[in-house]
């Protein structure tokens, strides 16, 4: 009988492990917040993170090695000393490398319209089906953005199926009345971000995705100068990348992941490289000139 109850609790334990897709990293910062007591905060960011982490996102079966690495930080701006809060949240994922022990950034996004509701204890609970609260929502969307474009680095337009998941929370919460969700509610917001990913216009963005990790980055560490000709290959596809459509929102977040890491590929670059990838940047992304002027140097 005890070898029975073990083998339970062995199973379950298997399954626990199996369950938790991310490594998500939950930290509240309440700067403007004047209060003595920070346990509602403490609260609500081991909430986030047990939601996060404990739940399945994922299709395929993942190792604990193999979560995604990600961090959610939230810098509540007001609170109503309740359950109401007024908040910003970052959002950053990272992926590793193929035979180092670098990372690369894949997101880094601003959510500037996180309003939510939290009471301390209080348990996330979220539904595919209907709305449950805007804080479950956004977390849930931004896991599957998260998974999505992990996905899209490792299989051409792998992260498809992530993206149609992420539609269906986006079509739910436009039920409520939380800023974010709806395209006449901001230019740079949650709509535009799926709309962008799911739109044939950015496809090649997403290609670019695939080929900039597993044909140039994944070989970096076999052969520096290779990788980065392949990804000289790939690079001219930013510059054909429409910045100029209402709502361009993907391409907004692509290069404030990927810009830092662009100029420095190419910092050791032949100087005809670096003219070439200078002269592309500056073309796809000129809100990030500042960074690229490094390459003429």
């Amino acid at each position: 009988m005890r070898s029975v109850f073990l083998y339970i609790a062995l199973s379950l334990f298997t399954l626990s492990v199996r369950a938790q897709d991310l490594n998500a990293r939950v930290t509240v910062l309440s700067p403007k917040i004047q209060t003595t007591n920070k346990r509602m905060f403490q609260s609500l960011e081991t909430a986030m993170k047990d939601f996060l982490n404990g739940r399945k996102w994922l299709v395929d079966p993942v190792l604990p090695h193999e979560r995604i690495e990600c961090s959610f930080v939230v810098n509540i701006t007001n609170w109503d000393g309740s359950s109401s809060f007024n908040a910003e949240l970052q959002v950053q994922s990272i992926r590793p490398v193929f035979n180092s022990n670098y990372t690369t950034t894949l997101l880094n996004i601003n959510d500037k319209d996180f309003d939510f509701t939290y009471t301390e204890g209080q348990t996330i609970d979220y539904s595919d089906q209907n709305f449950q609260s805007n804080l479950a929502s956004v977390m849930a969307f931004y896991a599957y953005i998260i998974a999505g474009v992990d996905y899209d680095t490792f299989s051409r337009f792998g992260g498809t199926p992530f993206y149609a998941r992420a539609q269906n929370v986006l079509t739910i919460a436009q039920s409520s009345s939380y800023r974010g969700w709806k395209a006449f509610d901001s230019n740079t917001n949650r709509y535009w971000l799926i709309e962008n990913l799911n739109n044939k216009v950015y496809e090649p963005l997403r290609g670019f995705l695939y080929d900039y990790h597993r044909n140039g980055m994944d070989l970096m560490a076999d052969n520096v100068s290779r990788a980065r000709k392949a990804i000289d290959n790939f690079l001219p596809v930013l510059a054909d990348v429409d910045r100029q459509r209402l709502g361009a929102m993907w391409p907004l977040v692509f290069f404030a992941a990927k810009s830092d890491e662009l100029v420095n590929i190419y910092s050791a670059a032949s100087p005809q490289e670096r003219v070439q990838a200078f002269n592309i940047l500056m073309k796809a992304d000129p809100s990030n000139g500042m960074k690229y002027q490094a390459l003429q140097k």
